[in-house]
């Protein structure tokens, strides 16, 4: 298995590098430069990218690392992705660095999100955060749901590789929804003393967004209640995804 570190990039976002001796992937180089930086730190050598959708801050460095390197661009092929060599759809086993990826279609975010699943770590982009989710940028609730039953499937031991470093905000929401849980406590002064001293929030596990993550908790009484609170339309798994993202929006 390849080994997992970040590259952090922009205000608050993480490009996971995967390396292998001096091997070399990475997922979601939204900016070349900091990828650049770390690759010759380290005398790396670029193989490929993973892309999970295609907003800019997640494919804007494609162009400048593919004309260093020549590297292999697996991408979303019903979406607009710069210098994509290998478009996906879901479905589909690749090799990275000698591991076996499964492919899985997460759309919700965008029409044709991609999540990378190896084991037993999941490159999630931008549809499940440390306590939250993606907006729903050109999805339905109904995709997003799906999408996240999907996620919810794997083993509880999955580790989630997000985009973002958003986990301390999406806590403060899912105590709104779920003040009595004992375990999302616990969490926040976790990350609130990772934060602190400067260190990531994630990965996480499946098993703790499962305990502390509302819209991983649809069908948990203290969220539907939240939901019905917030004028869900009924008790429903969609219905409530769709309450709870619709006030986490205005939040």
């Amino acid at each position: 298995m390849f080994e997992i570190s970040f590259i952090p990039a922009f205000k608050d976002n993480y490009i996971w590098l995967l390396t292998r001796g001096k091997r070399a992937f990475v997922v979601d180089p939204g900016d070349a430069a900091t990828v650049q930086a770390r690759l010759a730190s380290e005398g790396l050598c670029l193989e490929g990218i993973l892309i999970t959708h295609h907003h800019a801050d997640h494919q804007g460095g494609v162009a400048e690392l593919a004309a260093g390197w020549p590297v292999r661009v697996y991408a979303p092929g019903n979406e607009s992705i710069t210098g994509c060599t290998d478009p996906l759809s879901g479905g589909e086993c690749i090799d990275v660095l000698g591991a076996s990826m499964w492919v899985m279609a997460v759309p919700g975010h965008t029409r044709g999100h991609l999540a990378y699943y190896a084991e037993g770590a999941l490159f999630c982009g931008d549809t499940v955060f440390g306590a939250g989710c993606g907006r729903l940028f050109e999805g339905t609730p109904e995709q997003m749901t799906a999408s996240l039953d999907r996620i919810a499937a794997l083993p509880d031991t999955t580790r989630l590789y997000c985009a973002h470093e958003y986990t301390e905000m999406n806590l403060r929401f899912a105590v709104a929804v779920e003040p009595a849980n004992a375990a999302l406590q616990e969490r926040v002064a976790r990350v609130a003393a990772l934060r602190a001293v400067g260190k990531a929030s994630v990965p996480s596990t499946l098993a703790e967004e499962k305990a502390t993550n509302p819209f991983l908790r649809c069908g948990e009484p203290a969220v539907i209640d939240a939901a019905l609170r917030q004028g869900a339309a009924g008790r429903d798994k969609v219905a409530v995804f769709a309450a709870m993202r619709g006030w986490r929006n205005t939040f």
